[in-house]
């Protein structure tokens, strides 16, 4: 049957007007502006007050499966995703076993096509060893190959030159880096190990990972990229130095660019006195001016899209200080009501949001027929009441860790209602139906 979403709050293209959406079966059949039809057999709900938005396109999560299901599995992450408005992701390879060869990228897809609530994609892990599968990948179903330049959760680091160079040159998506100098932080770790022993406090987990290992590794990745024209995105950018890298191009123009993670727009180092390693992750997140820098490049180009690095480790796991606790926190299902919190706060746009959320993961990473509200396009969308005020408690929470740095906050938004494929999936906190995610296609 036919859904008809009518009296919304449309958020789309730079606008905000009031209309209606028909959908049939997966697909946006129309937007009305003015008069709906006098007849239509259709299913009909009213988002009087309601904003409808593009579903939102996550492209760095950690779903953890297989191997890690302990801490979180593809139906639990992707259930809190589609009660956050996320309707697509794509999924990072340091699992067990890593997503390093071709079989176990087939293994994450096959078993995505029965357990994820939300269309998905996987990066292919990039090591020393397996630059002669690259290749081989379809580039029409894989989201980009995944380069670890600084050691984080996984070990899967690459510190051969002359493979990274070949990764650069051969890969045939994007290379999704991330940048981290690891002889400055191994550096950096041993010294703070000598003076304060292995339970140093987690405020030095920042000083590890500094400003400088950052930019020292992106730095390389920019020039290496420029010279063997390679197709790269910078992934959980976190200082404003690494900005300077980046150009003020629209997105469509470049083959260089850059994501920012939901913990470096809404934290600093001024949170780890309250909240402790729950919110240590890598890059870790540094000082409030880091922080005023990103969110001022994500109101330009510079920052292409938001993302939320989404990690979720179980409590047990995130005791201790900055050599102890494990590196990574559950972002996904809050991600969207946090920026809007950021709108509330004027520092940006909910037009804004809607570009670097929505718009811009699909244009970036070409993917066909989603990412906006037009007709013949997916049906991937979400509906957010404006003018809810409550607080996150952890009943709420439907990440398998079941915990959240930002329990106890208080937001004025919700979403309320989140379709995927034509599906209503999420409504009013309840998934109701089973999974409905689809492969997402790359136009290449």
């Amino acid at each position: 049957m036919k859904k008809l979403i009518k009296n919304a709050l449309i958020v789309n293209e730079g606008s905000t007007r009031k209309g209606a959406v028909l959908l049939n079966n997966d697909t946006i059949e129309q937007i009305y502006w003015e008069e709906l039809p006098s007849e239509c057999d259709a299913e009909v709900i009213d988002a009087e007050g309601l904003y409808l938005l593009p579903g939102v396109i996550d492209d760095h999560v950690h779903f953890r499966e297989p191997g890690l299901t302990d801490k979180a599995d593809l139906a639990s992450e992707s259930a809190a995703a589609v009660a956050g408005g996320v309707t697509s992701i794509m999924d990072m390879p340091n699992v067990q076993p890593q997503t390093t060869t071709l079989e176990a990228l087939q293994q994450k897809f096959a078993l995505a096509a029965t357990k994820c609530h939300v269309n998905y994609s996987f990066y292919f892990g990039a090591t020393n060893k397996n630059t002669a599968l690259l290749p081989l990948l379809d580039s029409t179903e894989v989201c980009g190959v995944k380069l670890f330049m600084g050691a984080s959760t996984g070990n899967m680091l690459v510190d051969n030159k002359q493979t990274v160079r070949t990764i650069f040159e051969t890969s045939p998506v994007l290379v999704a880096v991330h940048c981290e100098d690891s002889s400055r932080i191994k550096e950096n770790a041993a010294r703070i190990r000598k003076a304060y022993g292995e339970t140093a406090s987690i405020h030095f987990h920042p000083i590890i990972r500094d400003a400088e290992a950052c930019y020292a590794s992106s730095s390389i990745a920019v020039e290496l990229a420029k010279k063997t024209k390679a197709r790269l995105h910078l992934l959980h950018l976190t200082t404003g130095k690494e900005l300077e890298l980046l150009s003020d191009l629209p997105i469509q123009e470049k083959r260089i660019t850059a994501e920012v993670c939901l913990p470096h727009l809404l934290f600093s180092s001024d949170d780890y006195a309250t909240l402790g390693s729950a919110i240590k992750c890598n890059p870790a997140i540094k000082e409030k001016h880091e922080r005023e820098a990103l969110r001022q490049a994500i109101t330009t180009n510079r920052i292409d899209v938001i993302a939320t690095d989404h990690a979720p480790h179980l409590l047990s796991d995130k005791q201790g200080g900055c050599l102890q606790a494990a590196s990574g926190m559950p972002m996904l299902q809050y991600s969207l009501i946090s920026m809007i919190e950021l709108v509330r706060e004027k520092v940006l746009s909910l037009e804004q949001v809607v570009q670097k959320m929505c718009h811009a993961p699909a244009q970036l990473f070409q993917i066909e027929k989603r990412g906006f509200i037009r007709e013949g396009y997916k049906a991937d969308l979400t509906l957010v009441d404006p003018s809810i005020t409550w607080t996150l408690t952890n009943e709420d929470i439907k990440s398998k860790c079941g915990w959240s740095p930002l329990e106890n906050r208080t937001f004025h938004s919700r979403v309320v209602k989140t379709f995927v494929n034509g599906h209503l999936i999420y409504n009013q906190g309840t998934i109701n139906e089973a999974p409905k995610g689809e492969k997402l296609h790359f136009k290449r």
